[in-house]
């Protein structure tokens, strides 16, 4: 009887075959660690969460510019990993779980999965309460109208037993809201539904990320700047905020990536710029 094919080839090879698997993923091969450019609400949020909130990004990470180039890179690039909203993520690349959590709408919601961030409005409430347009936008957020748009967009949202939107008064005017490009597609949506039930409202919504939403709020820019992290008042101490929805930044590799959990400590290792001999470099050091 012939012994099989791989029993008659060297050890050394059959190794690398078993550390490729099918797909040719190498497992010795540094980790690509890619990150957010500075600024970006999902970077500081992700910074914080992971305990390294104010610290450098490693030395040699890829930099990628907005949510198209983080997909683009991790999809192209077999050992890449980054961070990014859960609501943009997209079937060209692959989430893991993170401490056995998904980062599902349910775990958000119930704390489960550790690495999620509000999605918030900041505003002075003085000139909302002073603006019967304002106020009635701030209110249609809350509404089920507009948390049905939450929910159907893969966010959590966080009002419970929502009503639905029944002003009779037509308003008119205009609206403007800027700030983290997280939130802006979400609020563009959000807007349209406002339109269909104020068609003489102009609600105008532009990125430019969460320190524009700082700013714009803060300055009087715009009437509700948007926000991706917990309210800091010291950025913008005459204002409040509104929590529009809860979103969870998804851990995302390459889809020849045979990992599917890893643990937050081992993520703060991976983004930590301050390395050791011990810490985390090869994907090998944690795919067992």
């Amino acid at each position: 009887m012939k012994k099989p094919i791989w029993l008659a080839l060297p050890v050394c090879l059959i190794g690398a075959l078993v550390s490729c698997g099918n797909s040719g993923f190498d497992a010795n091969r540094n980790i690509s660690v890619t990150v957010r450019e500075d600024g970006s609400g999902t970077k500081g949020a992700f910074l914080e969460i992971i305990g390294l909130k104010g610290k450098a990004d490693p030395e040699g990470a890829i930099l990628a510019t907005g949510t198209t180039a983080v997909l683009q890179e991790v999809a192209s690039n077999p050992y890449a990993i980054a961070y990014e909203s859960l609501g943009y993520v997209d079937d060209s690349v692959k989430m893991l779980t993170v401490d056995g959590a998904a980062s599902t709408v349910e775990n958000i919601k119930s704390g489960a999965y550790k690495i999620s961030r509000p999605l918030n409005v900041i505003y002075k409430d003085a000139d909302v309460k002073a603006s019967t347009l304002h106020t009635d936008y701030l209110g249609f957020l809350g509404s089920k109208d507009a948390q049905d748009i939450v929910t159907r967009e893969g966010y959590c949202s966080v009002v419970d037993g929502a009503k639905a939107y029944a002003n009779a008064i037509k308003l008119e005017g205009r609206i403007k809201i800027s700030g983290s490009t997280s939130l802006q597609p979400l609020m563009i949506k959000i807007a349209a539904a406002y339109k269909t039930v104020q068609p003489n409202v102009v609600v105008e919504v532009s990125g430019g990320g969460s320190g524009t939403g700082y700013s714009d709020g803060e300055n009087g820019v715009s009437a509700f700047g948007m926000i991706s992290e917990e309210f800091k008042t010291e950025k913008a101490p005459s204002c409040t905020y509104y929590t529009v929805a809860k979103d969870g930044i998804a851990i995302i590799v390459n889809k020849e990536n045979p990992l599917e959990n890893i643990a937050k400590t081992e993520l703060a290792d991976i983004y930590n710029p301050e390395k050791t001999e011990a810490s985390i470099a090869r994907w090998s050091d944690i795919i067992k």
